[in-house]
């Protein structure tokens, strides 16, 4: 009777594990529904930046920058919560294969506690900043991650620099690095104009407030493209997780019915054994 008690529990501790974790599954679940429409947003904001940058370098060539860096700024995108897979861990990998293609050290801004907690935080190049946990979050992540990085573009050891970020690509479903700042690697204008524009201000005020607006609205994208394949990775752990418990409680249910069957077996025995020797003592 004991071994089936411990058996009990133990089906009862399962489905309370089951039951959280599909909480966290449904939960998943639904964020990834309210990150669908404000990513196909960014995207094409993002787009409709880059073509007018093309533009706008097609007719000012002498403004594009094309002087190697100095030093890169590599903004890596992790998680604020746990239960995602390897999310992190291929990070890390993708960051030392950085490290060693640049001939100087790389500047880490480091986003997620989750990624922050696997890292030296005593490392000068590196600094943590936390994620978003929900889309509602992000706004706020964006604003620390802007104001972090305008106080390293302001510091004077760093005269000029590009900045790059380092996530998880839920369009493509790789881990992306993309190169940011300076503009480059634009797509081709979608049609060529006779004449430039004609601007209301000096050009390097425009592109000024181009990169501003690019940036801004790039940092926006990759960080809901994140949190969205975070989300999708917590789903996927989530079912799998599940479907390892759901073996487990069938295996422990098989066991309980076993025990219940020898249980059963031995007090019929014992009966049939009390019942043999109340006949023998008449």
């Amino acid at each position: 009777m004991s071994r089936r008690r411990e058996i009990n529990k133990k089906l009862e501790a399962l489905s309370d594990i089951a039951g959280i974790m599909s909480a966290m599954k449904g939960l998943a679940l639904m964020e990834i529904r309210i990150l669908m429409d404000f990513i196909v947003c960014q995207q094409r904001m993002v787009t409709s930046i880059e073509q007018t940058a093309a533009e706008f370098f097609a007719t000012h060539a002498a403004l594009v920058n094309s002087s190697t860096a100095e030093r890169m700024i590599c903004i890596v995108i992790g998680s604020e919560q746990g239960f995602c897979g390897d999310f992190n861990e291929t990070l890390l990998a993708e960051m030392k294969t950085i490290s060693l293609q640049q001939t100087k050290p790389v500047c880490w801004l480091i986003v997620g506690r989750r990624l922050a907690n696997r890292i030296d935080e005593h490392d000068p190049t590196i600094t943590l900043l936390p994620g978003a946990i929900v889309s509602d979050e992000i706004p706020n992540v964006l604003l620390q991650l802007t104001q972090q990085l305008n106080s390293l573009l302001a510091q004077e050891h760093i005269p000029s620099c590009g900045i790059s970020v380092l996530y998880h690509c839920d369009t493509s479903n790789i881990i992306r690095s993309r190169h940011l700042l300076p503009l480059s690697n634009l797509p081709e204008p979608v049609k060529m104009k006779a004449y430039p524009a004609e601007l209301n201000i000096l050009p390097e005020e425009l592109l000024l407030s181009l990169t501003d607006h690019y940036l801004y609205a790039v940092l926006n994208e990759v960080l809901y493209s994140s949190l969205m394949a975070e989300n999708r990775q917590r789903q996927i752990h989530m079912d799998r997780a599940l479907q390892r418990l759901d073996e487990d409680k069938l295996r422990l249910k098989f066991a309980y019915n076993t025990q219940r069957q020898e249980d059963i077996t031995e007090e019929i025995e014992t009966i049939l054994l009390s019942s043999d020797m109340a006949t023998t003592v008449k």
